[in-house]
């Protein structure tokens, strides 16, 4: 427990970092660790017996960064078809196609690269203030959740709340994760308050919103950690990598940060 709480203040202290630098900056070390991510959930795939394509996802991954910053979000949605078509034409054309393949390369397409996308988009935002604030609370929700649960469900134990997948996780691990990212956003929500000026105020959530987004989040982050243990499962290993102690992968870290991120973008594209 000691080495994992090392390594999670290691990673939050780079975090505030790299939220101190240029957006691109942030952009190009989300790419990075979508990068890993990608990877280590195609290993796992393979590990598994499918016999999947990859290689569209890094041309995806390598272009996306100079796209969004020159053309913007729009584009996101051309790299995935881009990527799809080319994983569809590889596959029906084998000697022996199996829709199966094609599933599965296509779930890390929609896993980690298009939430990755969606991170980097966010950090390109024009106004920097905004950006720290949608990047904060795109991690604090999910993570300080997964924190709450972790200690109250080590603490209470109790009923289990989705056995079949995850055997360790409670249902008052569960309802503890919530609390802990509705105060997660509720907290950035203060701090944006007392540190941002009335014009970068008017182009974030109101509080309701952020209330709105703890409960979302809280519950869409919970979904993909449940996803990756279920990848896993299927996999049958019991860590996507062991690149950080006591962590994990890359994926371990990042798949409940990653579906919040598909969340606060879509809050972003439909608010303006």
């Amino acid at each position: 427990m000691k080495q994992r709480v090392i390594t999670g203040a290691l990673l939050i202290l780079l975090l505030v970092v790299l939220l101190c630098l240029p957006g691109w900056c942030m952009a190009l070390a989300t790419l990075i660790s979508i990068g890993f991510a990608t990877w280590e959930e195609y290993h796992a795939l393979t590990l598994a017996g499918h016999r999947v394509v990859s290689w569209p996802a890094w041309l995806v991954l390598l272009g996306s960064v100079p796209l969004t910053y020159l053309l913007g979000s729009r584009t996101l949605i051309p790299l995935m078809t881009f990527c799809l078509l080319c994983m569809s034409v590889q596959i029906i054309f084998r000697e022996k196609p199996d829709l199966t393949d094609l599933s599965m390369s296509a779930l890390p397409i929609l896993t980690v690269v298009l939430p990755g996308l969606s991170l980097v988009a966010l950090s390109l935002v024009d106004q920097k203030a905004v950006e720290v604030v949608l990047i904060a609370l795109t991690f604090a929700v999910p993570l300080l959740g997964d924190t709450f649960a972790l200690f109250v469900g080590s603490a209470v134990g109790g009923r289990k709340f989705c056995p079949a997948v995850s055997p360790h996780k409670t249902v008052a691990g569960a309802i503890a994760g919530l609390a802990g990212s509705v105060a997660a956003a509720m907290i950035v929500c203060a701090i944006a308050a007392m540190t941002c000026n009335a014009a970068t105020l008017a182009r974030l959530p109101a509080w309701w919103e952020y209330l709105l987004l703890g409960v979302t989040g809280g519950a869409v982050g919970q979904i993909g950690d449940l996803f990756a243990s279920l990848v896993k499962r299927h996999s049958g290993i019991k860590d996507f990598s062991n690149l950080f102690p006591g962590h994990g992968g890359m994926l371990d870290r990042l798949d409940s940060v990653l579906f919040m991120a598909v969340l606060v973008f879509c809050y972003r594209i439909l608010m303006g």
